[in-house]
C-alpha cells in the first residue's frame, strides 16, 4: 500500500496528457516543445520527433495525444497515420500550413480530433491536445470556415468548449468568470469568444454585442433562458 507521502507524489503526474509531438521543421519543434512544457502544467511532453517511424519506435510510445504535422514528407499517407494511432488508443491533433478543405475532410473522416493552422493562437494550440485527450473535436477557426464555404443557412458547427463559452458568458457570466470557470486563462476566453463570432458572422449572423450573442444561443438550444443571470 502506498504511504501518503508517496501518493502526494505521484497523483500530481497521473492526470496529465502525455503528448508527442511530430515535426520535421526542427526550430518549430525546439519552439512549441520549450513553450508546451513552461505553459501547460497538465501536459507532460514525452517525444518531439522528427518523423513518423520515430514516433513509432520511441520508448514511450504510445502517449495520449500526437501533435501531427500533415506536412511531413514522408510519401506516408495522412489517413494512414490517423488510423494507426487511433488503432493504439492515440488521439490526433494535426498541424498545417494551410487550410485545404479536402484534406480536413480527409483527417477528420480517418479519426483525427484536432486540426489547426500553425498561425493559431499559442493558447488554442494547447486547448486543442486538451480537448482531444477527453475525445473532444477542436478545429481551427479558419478551417471551420473553409469547411463551411459555399454552404448556405444554418449555424455553425461550435466545440464543445466553444458552446461552453457562449453559454457561460451569454447567460451574464463576465469574460473572467468565464475563464475561471472553465480553467482557461482570460486571453483564451477572449479568443474563444473572437472564434464563436467569427463563425456566426460568416454564417450570416450578427453577434458582435453581448445581447446579440446570448439571444442567438438561445435560439440554437445552447442557452436556455432559465440561466440567464440578468441584464448585461
Amino acid at each position: 500500500m502506498q504511504s501518503r507521502t508517496e501518493r502526494l507524489i505521484v497523483s500530481p503526474t497521473e492526470d496529465r496528457i502525455r503528448l508527442a509531438i511530430v515535426d520535421d521543421h526542427r526550430m518549430l519543434l525546439g519552439a512549441l516543445t520549450e513553450w508546451i512544457r513552461n505553459a501547460a502544467s497538465d501536459i507532460t511532453m514525452v517525444a518531439a520527433v522528427a518523423s513518423y517511424p520515430e514516433l513509432l519506435t520511441h520508448p514511450e510510445f504510445p502517449v495520449d495525444v500526437v501533435l501531427l504535422d500533415l506536412d511531413l514528407k514522408d510519401n506516408i499517407p495522412v489517413s494512414v497515420k490517423i488510423s494507426g494511432l487511433k488503432s493504439t488508443g492515440v488521439k490526433v491533433v494535426l498541424m498545417s500550413t494551410y487550410s485545404e478543405p479536402n484534406v480536413v475532410r480527409e483527417a477528420i473522416a480517418a479519426g483525427a480530433l484536432g486540426y489547426l493552422v500553425k498561425s493559431e493562437d499559442a493558447g488554442m494550440i494547447v486547448e486543442a491536445i486538451r480537448a482531444a485527450a477527453i475525445g473532444d473535436s477542436f478545429i481551427s477557426a479558419e478551417l471551420d470556415l473553409a469547411l463551411s464555404a459555399g454552404e448556405v443557412g444554418g449555424s455553425p458547427k461550435l466545440s464543445a468548449q466553444e458552446r461552453r463559452v457562449m453559454a457561460l458568458y451569454g447567460g451574464g457570466e463576465p469574460v473572467k468568470a468565464v475563464a475561471f470557470q472553465l480553467s482557461i486563462s482570460e486571453e483564451t476566453a477572449k479568443s474563444y469568444l473572437k472564434r464563436i463570432r467569427e463563425k456566426y458572422r460568416v454564417a450570416g449572423f450578427d453577434v458582435g454585442t453581448k445581447v446579440a450573442l446570448r439571444k442567438r444561443a438561445i435560439e440554437d438550444g445552447i442557452l436556455i433562458e432559465s440561466d440567464l443571470r440578468g441584464p448585461a
